[in-house]
């Protein structure tokens, strides 16, 4: 592949990575390189940034989720036509679940297996010398990992700047920028993570403002330098899911708008067509379509708009009577008999499932999951297992009566029973797939 690829990791969620990662990447933009993000871990909002920074799709790494053949593959495809490759972390470097040595999920694992360079960010906010203790401390915690180089966050001032910096220098680990402290440069959240890219009006002008701020502020020539060629191995790909159709409708709103990109990808590598409709538009499905996918995204803040929009929910019935419909997450919520929004307030929904869901009782749903096929759906065969993960907040309130869809098992194998449901050629989970399990 022709690409140099390194990885932008933080020893902690909060640290500033996916800013530092923003600048970068649209810094580098701004010189005229093709640049290819991705992003670790299962995570539909952070690659959509990358898209808005880089002109280019990003794509998701999941070691727990991907066997390394499927990994290679994707590395492979996605840096066949750039000039640099940055993959965003997830969490803290190290962090991942327990279980088979390489499949925890953590980004150091994806770092060890291309055998790429770590850029590290660190949150030297409330802290000047300390930071060398911790950088030591990354640099020496497992031999597959290299840290290339450290950018420090949010620092308070030059005199701030040089005590840290001073003692990282004693570590031969070189510091390849200092961002300063500026709240400005945060941005804003929701329950599931960052608002999305595509609601910012001023997506434009924030990534001018974080090229310039990197061209200030990181030392890019050095970090060019610094990449390296991902390590593949050969042989092809694998565990993508098969397309559930021929002429796939896709739901793509801002209700709607969790999908992965590696998985659209394989639909149309295998010969699908995607169609997207808007929900929110008031869309049906299109009738020439032969499946129908509603993916997840945020249809508790628009439950009153979808709630009217008859021509959608109508012609959903109407395809539905016919031709498969899988919903996952959000998606799963709107074939149900009615949402709950934030203020207790019931919406009805497509009732095409028997379950209600309410996102006024907000309880937390996270962690990787191993879905094990009840009976043939647009995700899997009866019996074939798929992984994903799940992470929502909104809480089953009724369960109905549909006979259930997948049994679950966590991502260290402990049963979690059956889940989602199944009526007629309607089907739906609150699990995200990713791909299909090759163990």
């Amino acid at each position: 592949m022709r690409a140099r690829g390194l990885i932008v990791a933080a020893p902690r969620s909060g640290a500033g990575k996916t800013v530092a990662t923003l600048a970068l990447l649209a810094a580098l933009r701004r010189r005229g390189l093709a640049v290819q993000a991705a992003k670790a871990g299962p995570d539909y909002i952070d690659p959509a940034f990358h898209y808005a920074a880089t002109g280019r799709p990003s794509f998701n790494l999941d070691s727990w989720a991907m066997p390394p053949a499927m990994l290679d593959a994707l590395v492979s495809e996605g840096g066949a036509h750039a000039d640099g490759l940055v993959i965003e972390g997830v969490m803290g470097l190290f962090d991942g679940i327990e279980g088979a040595t390489g499949r925890s999920g953590a980004t150091s694992e994806l770092a060890a297996q291309f055998r790429l360079p770590v850029l590290l960010v660190v949150d030297v906010s409330g802290q000047s010398q300390s930071a060398a203790a911790l950088v030591r401390g990354f640099a020496s915690h497992d031999p597959e990992v290299q840290i290339g180089g450290v950018v420090l966050n949010r620092v308070g001032s030059e005199r701030h700047l040089s005590f840290v910096a001073g003692a990282i220098a004693a570590l031969g680990v070189p510091v390849l920028g200092a961002l300063p402290r500026d709240d400005a440069l945060a941005l804003p959240e929701r329950h599931l993570g960052l608002v999305q890219a595509a609601e910012h009006a001023d997506i434009a002008a924030r990534l001018d403002r974080l090229a310039a701020l990197a061209e200030r502020h990181l030392d890019l020539d050095a970090i060019l330098k610094l990449a390296a060629r991902p390590h593949l191995a050969a042989g092809p790909g694998a565990a993508a899911i098969k397309p559930p159709g021929s002429r796939i409708a896709l739901a793509q709103d801002e209700a709607f708008s969790f999908v992965y990109a590696h998985m659209l990808d394989g639909w149309r590598r295998a010969g699908a067509e995607i169609v997207p409709f808007s929900p929110l538009a008031d869309e049906p499905p299109p009738d020439d379509c032969d499946c129908c996918w509603l993916p997840g995204g945020y249809p508790e803040l628009h439950a009153g708009r979808l709630a009217a929009a008859t021509q959608f929910r109508e012609g959903l019935a109407r395809f539905a009577a016919t031709r498969p419909v899988h919903g996952e997450c959000g998606g799963y919520m709107v074939l149900g008999q009615g949402l709950e929004d934030a203020d207790g307030v019931r919406h009805a929904m497509a009732g095409l499932l028997g379950h209600a869901t309410s996102f006024a009782q907000r309880k937390l749903h996270l962690g990787y999951r191993a879905a094990r096929m009840l009976s043939e759906s647009p995700i899997g065969d009866a019996g074939s297992v798929v992984r994903g993960h799940e992470f929502h907040y909104a809480a089953l309130i009724s369960p109905g009566s549909d006979a259930p869809l997948v049994e679950l098992e966590d991502g260290q194998g402990r049963a979690l029973g059956p889940s989602g449901g199944r009526r007629g050629h309607v089907t739906g989970t609150f699990f995200h797939a990713i791909a299909a399990s090759a163990d």
